[in-house]
Parts: C-alpha cells; structure tokens; sequence
C-alpha cells in the first residue's frame, strides 16, 4: 500500500455528530465520520537493514515528550547488540510502544516531531496517507481516555503485562476525524497553545536555575565563613557564626496525626505530611491543628522534603518532625539556608539524624541580614509561584479545549 494511496472515504455507522466546538470556517463544513484508523495510516516496514542509522538515531517514545533521541534525553543509547533490524522512523510517522504506563496500560501512540531515527522491533511504526495529519492524530491520543478507550478492545495482555498484538491489528479501531483542514486547523490550534506552555515552562525553570544560583552566592559555601555576594548595607559585617541544626532548632509535638484514611478533599484546615506535594489533604478537626509559634518548618524523615509553613495546619500520619529555631535565627532565614544545602535522601530511611548534624552558617542575628535574605528569597518564590500558577492554567486552558475540539472515543 503506498503513501500517495487515497483516504477511504468510508464510513462506519454512518455520519459522527463531531465534537462540541468547531473553528467558524468549518461550522457549515462536511459533518464529522467515524472510520477505521487503517483508512488515515498504513504500517511503514523499512527496516535498518543497510544500517544506514546507528546506535546514535536510536528513539524511545516518552508519555510526557514523545519520540525523543535515546542520547539526547537519557544521555546514551540503549540499543541492542545490532539494530539492522530496526524500524526506521521518519518524521511525522506514527510510533506505537507497546509498553505499558501506569496511566496508559495498553501502551502509547506519539507522532515523531524530531529528526530521523530508528526504534526497536518492540515498537510498530505506521505512516500517515496523504489526507492524514499526523499531529491531529498525536494530539487526539495525548488525551488519556482516548488512547485507552481505543486501545483497550484491540489489546490482550499476557501474563507478564506484554501486549498481545499485531501491528496491524492496531489500525483496525474506529476513530471519528473532519476532513484534512479542519484536522490540520486542530493540530496548528494545540501546536501553538504547546509552545506557549513550553515557553512558560522555560520561564519557570529558568527562574528556578536562578534561585539555585543565588542561594550559591547568598549562603557560605564549604570551608568558607561568609558568602560570596552580600547586600551592600552587610558588606563590612565580618563573619558568620557556625553552629550544628541541632543546637540551633528544637521539635514541635503535634496533638495528634491524622491517619491518611482522614484525609478528605474538603475541609478548614490543610494536612501537611511528608510527601512532596505541600498539601496532601483537608481536615475539619480542630483539635489536631499546630496554631501556635508560627510559623515553623517541616521536614520529611523519610523523603526529605522541605515546607515553610505560616498557617494552622494538621500533621498527616507518621515521618515529618515539625522543626522551630531557637532564638536569634529567623525561621524563614533557616529554611533557606536548609534548602541551599539539602540532606541528600538515601532510600527510604530516616534521616532527621543527619539534618541534625548538618553545620549552618548565620549572620549576627541583630543586623537584620538574615531578615534580608529571607525577604529576598521570599520574595523570588512568590515570582515563582506566579509564573507556575500561569503555567498550570494555561495545562488546564489545553486540557478544557481538547475536551471541546475532539469527540471522545465512542461518540457519535
């Protein structure tokens, strides 16, 4: 079957009803069709064998990137003793992992976005015809439901969670597409809103390299007494005094922890615990919440995450030591000084010992310097907590819109 082959215009079950918004050009336009998917792609069979592509080309396809350069993203190749047997992979074909994902169980379809490649015979590769966008089709199964609800009646799983199909059984599931613009409209639609979100998140990232810069100048570094940059009001202060975390803090005992069988998802008042999400859950009870000497500093035994914390809050089951300095030691100052020099985890022990015996370097507690740099730091979280909250609505602003330009699987 060539690639210049015509798209069957054949229906099944006659007319779709399409999704729930089109672009205006389109609204008067041919009503959407249910058809198989085998009508929009055909297998593509060229193998590497004149090995014209080396361990170098070798792509994996990644839930959250796509098909991606094994070297580029992971840093080597995991290729095989020799990959002449290989798919090759051009751009814009379709790829067809039958690997399993926690959130996609009967494996991912992508789009190759990149350059030239080649992947391994555990993959199926397909190429679209010519009245077939590619990224449509990538972008109509980023969307979870989608991919699963139309893989999960082709697919059977063996005993070991391998996929029992054969490549071309993948392409005989029905998929209700527009026309060729109205598909491309779509895709340059999502394609633009994508590279907004990778802009922000280039922002934000880029404003977190910062912070991880400033903390290096800000705070003494090993065998060193002061910082290497100060704010030029301390610039004459002298050095810093150096004292262990155990001599500098003491533990607040909470009234009582809360099971995670309590935590609801409404509630007055925050459940913090040890897991990397700064909340985990709500809570109602009155009596659990730690509301006095505020604010204080979490610190995960098992994970090691660090949480500055300025309001009433219950503690989530077992594995966080509430944290609060002694006097003389700004709590907001301590945690960034914590954070600019993190116990490393080592598996899933505890490790408030070591957080313990870690040295802490800090300014005269009446020259208001520890003040300073937490007002500065503070106050570059907050950027950062902004530009995110951007960055997760405009995931949600994407996440609404496929809801309204794709029918799910199984409409109409």
């Amino acid at each position: 079957m060539s690639s210049k082959g015509k798209l069957s215009a054949e229906t099944v079950g006659g007319a779709a009803s399409g999704p729930k918004l089109r672009f205006p050009e389109f609204q008067e336009a041919t009503a959407w069709r249910t058809t198989k998917l085998n009508s929009l792609l055909f297998e593509a069979k060229h193998r590497n064998r004149s090995l014209e592509l080396g361990p170098a080309d070798v792509l994996s396809v990644s839930g959250e990137h796509g098909c991606v350069n094994q070297i580029e993203f992971m840093g080597r190749s995991y290729a095989g003793a020799t990959v002449k047997d290989y798919h090759v992979v051009e751009y814009g074909d379709i790829v067809y992992t039958k690997s399993p994902l926690k959130k996609n169980p009967f494996g991912i379809i992508k789009e190759n976005k990149g350059k030239r490649g080649i992947v391994s015979t555990l993959y199926a590769v397909y190429r679209p015809f010519r009245e077939c966008c590619p990224t449509y089709l990538d972008h109509f199964f980023s969307i979870d439901y989608n991919l699963n609800s139309y893989l999960q009646p082709i697919v059977r799983k063996g005993a070991k969670n391998d996929m029992k199909v054969n490549n071309a059984d993948v392409l005989r599931g029905d998929i209700c597409i527009p026309d060729f613009p109205e598909q491309q409209k779509i895709a340059d639609c999502l394609d633009s809103v994508d590279a907004l979100i990778a802009a922000q998140g280039q922002k934000v990232e880029a404003l977190r390299a910062h912070k991880k810069g400033l903390m290096h100048q800000l705070f003494p570094q090993e065998r060193e007494t002061q910082p290497r940059l100060r704010f030029p009001e301390f610039e004459a202060a002298g050095e810093w005094a150096e004292a262990t975390v155990d001599e500098l803090i003491h533990t607040v005992a909470p009234p009582k922890k809360l099971q995670t069988s309590d935590y609801q998802l409404e509630g007055d008042f925050p459940i913090i615990d040890q897991s990397q999400d700064f909340i985990c859950g709500w809570t109602n009870d009155a009596g659990a919440l730690v509301d006095k000497g505020l604010p204080v500093i979490i610190f995960g035994d098992h994970t090691c995450a660090l949480k500055f914390v300025s309001r009433p809050f219950a503690q989530g089951a077992d594995g966080i030591k509430i944290i609060k300095p002694r006097r003389g030691i700004d709590t907001r100052f301590l945690f960034f000084a914590l954070e600019a020099n993190p116990v490393v985890q080592d598996g899933y022990r505890r490790h408030f010992s070591a957080l313990k015996k870690q040295r802490v370097l800090f300014p005269d507690p009446k020259s208001g310097e520890q003040q300073r740099i937490a007002d500065c730091f503070t106050s570059l979280d907050d950027l950062i907590a902004g530009e995110t909250l951007k960055l997760d609505t405009l995931k949600t602003h994407k996440k609404g819109l496929m809801q309204l330009l794709f029918p799910s699987v199984g409409e109409g």
